[in-house]
């Protein structure tokens, strides 16, 4: 091939600004997400030829922590070993010492997150949601059913993604919020206490805070108001929560029968079904399992 058409065909290459250890995965500059504590890149995956994100933790964060890091890593490790079509596929992870951060490769879903998607398609039948709902518990019924028991801890709507052309959902953000979420400093940082259990802040609990935060993501989805926007400060989302106030955005549901299955989900942890039992709730009677295309 002559040298100028060589030339041309780099020019329009897009460059990598870094590539991880293996030489597989090649990161770009465009930013997917960012967090406190968490940057989301677009990336390549060589081997396979498909677009996959590039999460960097900045582990200077955590730095007077050496165990914390550890376990970070750990959990994060684990996540590469779990296979379920609703829970977001970690490919690597590894450490860059120099440079003090965690990186890890995690695919990428075509529409974004649920929130999101959910406020620019703002028509979207009670069946839809139901259809969502079912695969988010799928997620966290492998997760809750796993040796080890993984609780998520920081389930949201920004966190739930979905592939839109196929209406398939996935839990993500999950070693992160995992870790994380143990300490009321980090979990203050990252900022999504409309969505704790209550026993989260006593920090006595079980896999139960998932269904909990479960039932505020399928409230934000039904109302597209996030739970408790009436406080305008985390304290008195606290106050509300560790009463026992229910966000008024639960007085804005219509249906009887998504308002009930809502609160059931809500209810104090004793009282709460595990996702297990939840699938089995006659509120799902009417979604079929073969209606959920999770092709592709």
């Amino acid at each position: 091939m002559p040298a100028e058409s060589t030339n041309a065909i780099d020019r329009d290459a897009e460059p990598f600004v870094e590539v991880d250890p293996t030489g597989r995965f090649g990161r770009y500059n465009d930013l997917l997400g960012s967090g406190a504590v968490k940057k989301v890149y677009r990336a390549f995956d060589q081997e396979e030829g498909i677009e996959v994100a590039w999460n960097q933790v900045r582990l200077r964060n955590f730095s007077d922590d050496p165990v914390l890091i550890n376990r970070l890593h750990s959990e994060v490790q684990l996540l590469c070993e779990l296979k379920n079509k609703y829970i977001i596929v970690c490919y690597s992870v590894w450490k860059d010492d120099e440079r003090n951060i965690l990186n890890f490769i995690t695919e990428v879903c075509t529409s974004g997150n649920l929130r999101e998607y959910r406020k620019k398609h703002r028509h979207v039948s009670i069946k839809a949601l139901k259809k969502w709902s079912k695969q988010v518990l799928e997620g966290l019924e492998y997760l809750h059913t796993h040796e080890p028991c993984i609780i998520h801890r920081d389930l949201n709507c920004s966190n739930i993604f979905i592939n839109g052309n196929v209406g398939q959902v996935k839990i993500g953000d999950l070693g992160f919020a995992t870790i994380v979420g143990r300490s009321h400093a980090a979990h203050s940082i990252l900022g999504t206490p409309e969505y704790m259990a209550p026993e989260l802040y006593e920090e006595d609990y079980t896999e139960m805070v998932d269904i909990y935060s479960f039932g505020m993501c399928l409230l934000e989805m039904v109302t597209l108001e996030i739970p408790y926007s009436e406080c305008d400060n985390v304290a008195k989302i606290y106050r509300k929560v560790t009463m026992g106030l229910q966000p008024q955005a639960l007085s804005k549901v219509t249906e009887p029968e998504v308002k009930a299955f809502i609160e059931k989900c809500i209810a104090q942890p004793r009282a709460r079904p595990s996702a297990t039992e939840l699938l089995k709730d006659p509120f799902f009677f009417d979604v079929k399992d073969e209606e959920i295309d999770t092709t592709g």
